[in-house]
């Protein structure tokens, strides 16, 4: 498993702590510059720099506190702080500031928070106004239709902003899942081209065997038993593998089947020196008793080996980097190390090749994990059931008669 390092305690820290240390930085300031500071932060002569500048301080440190966790209490508080300074009269721009600020958690709300919570915010302060109006009327207060109305219109205009980031963010993930779900159907083809390929070439062999079985059926009973039990390993293994993979794998668009062999671990020293060849320091250790594979655990165990040694070329900063192959009894391991010591290049578990890799370990019932190291660079792990076979078909392919 793939512990994560902690981030600093810096990051850690809420942000109501950095806007409360903020505010006393200001406050401890002024009071090495103005005399008889702390009788004149708690009074208001229509002065801003009072009493309403308290107000705003608790008022934002509150919030900032809240805003994560509790996000409707935020707005209760940002509204309570203008419902506050609505008896200063002298300063009467502090109230629409207060207003300002639940109007900037309105918007938070609305795109950050389920339907129910950002409808409940947006009511919050329009139920407000019209409080405020009612009673101001009832009262026999001067109340300004217009300037209520215009509260209200900003109200508005804060969940409409929310609304379009909301709508934006999803739209995003939607492009970001369609194009997952792309790259899983595209590893899924190229997984049954390669299978097809496999199959082609056992269903040859079988063919060959069979020919010439029936060629010396009559003076070489020997050679007919060997074809014969050639045709049964053969077979035996490629209905095995066929079971295992295709019974996974969606239907997708018809595309040619490339030409090649498909490749195996046995190609590890040659993708090595390719990499060597790109600058990076490759080291290779097999552990186990090195054997014959079932070619789609081989196949994919080399095809993930390939992809994060490609990521270490292109996208690490290091020239470093590790490839272990275990050899278990039942299983096969294995392990790539990305040995660069700063930040690793890799998004965690966003890449579309390791969302290729997870897909392949996962048709074949493995364990794939992948993430940045504790101390720096990056691993990739894959483990890869062996499926248990009988020992002709463990044996080597039996050579094709001419």
């Amino acid at each position: 498993m793939i512990i994560e390092p902690r981030p600093p305690l810096l990051r850690r820290l809420p942000a109501g702590v950095w806007v409360g240390a903020f505010w006393t930085a200001i406050v401890v300031f002024r009071f090495f510059t103005r005399a008889d500071e702390r009788r004149l932060l708690f009074e208001y002569h229509g002065n801003v720099e009072d009493m309403p500048l308290v107000v705003t301080a608790v008022v934002t440190t509150l919030v900032a506190f809240l805003l994560v966790r509790l996000p409707l209490a935020a707005v209760a508080v940002a509204l309570a702080g203008g419902v506050y300074a609505l008896g200063m009269w002298g300063v009467p721009e502090t109230a629409p500031v207060q207003f300002l600020i639940a109007e900037t958690v309105v918007a938070y709300c609305v795109a950050t928070r389920s339907r129910p919570v950002s409808t409940i915010a947006t009511a919050m302060p329009l139920a407000l106004l019209a409080g405020l109006f009612v009673w101001g009327a009832v009262n026999g207060y001067v109340v300004n239709p217009y300037a209520y109305g215009g509260l209200a219109a900003t109200v508005l205009i804060a969940w409409l902003i929310g609304n379009t980031v909301r709508q934006s963010r999803s739209h995003t993930e939607a492009l970001r899942g369609r194009a997952a779900e792309q790259v899983v159907t595209a590893e899924r083809l190229r997984i049954a081209r390669e299978l097809h390929d496999m199959v082609a070439h056992n269903i040859g062999i079988i063919a060959i065997q069979a020919g010439m079985g029936s060629r010396v059926m009559d003076t070489q009973p020997a050679e007919t038993r060997n074809a014969l039990e050639a045709i049964e390993a053969t077979s035996r293994e490629t209905l095995a593998g066929l079971r295992r993979v295709l019974g996974a794998l969606r239907q997708g668009e018809g595309e040619s089947a490339p030409l090649e062999v498909a490749p195996g671990l046995g190609e590890l020293d040659r993708l090595v020196e390719k990499a060597a060849g790109a600058g990076v320091r490759v080291a290779l250790t097999r552990s186990g008793e090195a054997r014959a594979l079932p070619p789609e655990v081989d196949l994919a165990a080399f095809r993930i080996v390939q992809e994060a040694v490609t990521n270490v070329v292109k996208h690490s900063g290091t020239r470093d980097c590790h490839i272990t192959v275990d050899y278990g009894a039942e299983q096969l391991a294995v392990t790539v190390l990305d040995l660069g010591a700063g930040a690793p290049a890799h998004p965690t578990g966003t890449g579309y090749g390791l969302a290729g890799m997870r897909e392949r370990v996962a048709l074949l019932h493995g364990e794939f994990s992948a993430g940045p190291r504790p101390g720096g660079g990056f691993r990739v792990a894959a483990r890869l059931p062996i499926p248990a076979r009988t020992e002709a078909s463990a044996t080597a392919t039996p050579e094709v008669g001419p």
